[in-house]
């Protein structure tokens, strides 16, 4: 079973939240960290990409002196909601809800991953975590199911960050009391965080304490439509031995998978996910970018040799991968929007 629990959580106190949040460590570029750093002394960025984690834990154990972050008085659960606007141009609202999960070993089938991690992210996410002993950005959970809350009133926390607005709520206790009968049987699916939720297994590992085998979580039921996958697509340095049929230029809703080079398209014949048949074909020196403008004036630049423009992949495909064992290649999903980090913080006891 999927156990879930409140958690106290660790909020910024001082500044405009629009100055202090950031989205999550792994999307952030060089250039964008350095603009994250500079907004302001307390932007969230200071913690989760610091110069060194020994930073990380002086800074935030000055926050928490100087009342920067101040701790709440009791757990709790808190709704989320984030209203945006999508790569495709459309307006969507996802919601879902936020708590402290107990991680459990894939093996036991009741936290599931998607996508294939690499040792060394993982590796510099697990010095971080011992030196700040705080979940400092949770994690994206899919949950095939469906709740809503209804009268929630006045929003405690609300942020804009470019196109997206997230805005949370504090649940009361018999709304938490109902989220963990619903969750008793549920199998849930990592979208974004497979680092972090592996991270976090290792460190309860070697930490050993009931604490430690916790982490926050954000659960975002399935039966809805806000919740979207857009493609990532891949921009290439070589590839060899591919050939395809070639075709105009596609419409927005590509009729399979479509490569692009010499400025030619060419629909490759695949019998597998689009990720999948890319990363059989094996091409050298990747790049990702969720933009299919962007892909294709690379090669036009003379950047790159060609591009593989991907469909989005579909979430029951992604359940039906996780659930037979399998994992995809990374990027293989593009959930939008990304989770918004800092605001609420979850410091182990």
């Amino acid at each position: 079973m999927a156990e879930i629990r409140p958690f106290t959580a660790l909020r910024f106190a001082a500044d405009p939240l629009d100055e202090v949040v950031a989205p999550p460590y792994d999307v952030i570029s060089d250039e964008a960290r350095r603009e994250y750093l500079a907004r302001s002394p307390h932007n969230v960025v200071h913690l989760t990409l610091p110069d060194s984690e020994e930073d990380a834990a002086r800074t935030l154990a000055a926050w928490r002196d100087d009342g920067v972050l101040v701790e709440d008085e009791a757990p709790a659960y808190w709704w989320l909601e984030q209203r945006y606007v999508g790569p495709d141009g459309v307006e969507r609202t996802r919601e879902g809800f936020v708590a402290a999960l107990r991680v459990e070993p894939y093996e036991r089938r009741v936290v599931l991953p998607h996508e294939r991690t690499h040792a060394g992210p993982k590796e510099g996410r697990l010095r971080l975590l011992r030196a700040t002993r705080t979940q400092l950005e949770p994690i994206f959970l899919l949950w095939d199911g469906s709740i809503a809350v209804d009268g929630l009133g006045e929003p405690e926390l609300s942020v804009a960050d470019g196109d997206v607005t997230t805005r949370l709520w504090r649940l009361g206790a018999e709304f938490g009391d109902a989220l963990t009968e619903e969750l008793r049987d549920a199998q849930l699916l990592i979208a974004d965080g497979h680092h972090r939720y592996e991270t976090t297994l290792a460190f309860h590992a070697e930490d050993g304490t009931d604490e430690s085998g916790w982490m926050m979580v954000v659960i975002v039921p399935t039966d809805q439509e806000g919740l979207t996958i857009f493609p990532t697509h891949r921009v290439v340095q070589a590839l060899d031995g591919v050939r395809g049929s070639e075709i105009a230029a596609p419409p927005a809703e590509l009729p399979g998978l479509v490569l692009y080079r010499d400025g030619r398209y060419e629909l490759i014949e695949a019998d597998a996910l689009d990720p999948v048949a890319v990363d059989s074909l094996a091409p050298q020196g990747v790049t990702y970018t969720p933009s299919r403008e962007d892909a294709v004036a690379a090669v036009d630049r003379g950047d790159a040799r060609a591009a593989f423009l991907l469909r989005p992949t579909r979430i029951e495909d992604v359940w039906e991968v996780a659930r037979r064992g399998d994992v995809m290649p990374q990027k293989s999903t593009f959930f939008y929007p990304k989770l918004t980090s800092g605001l609420l913080l979850y410091p182990l006891q």
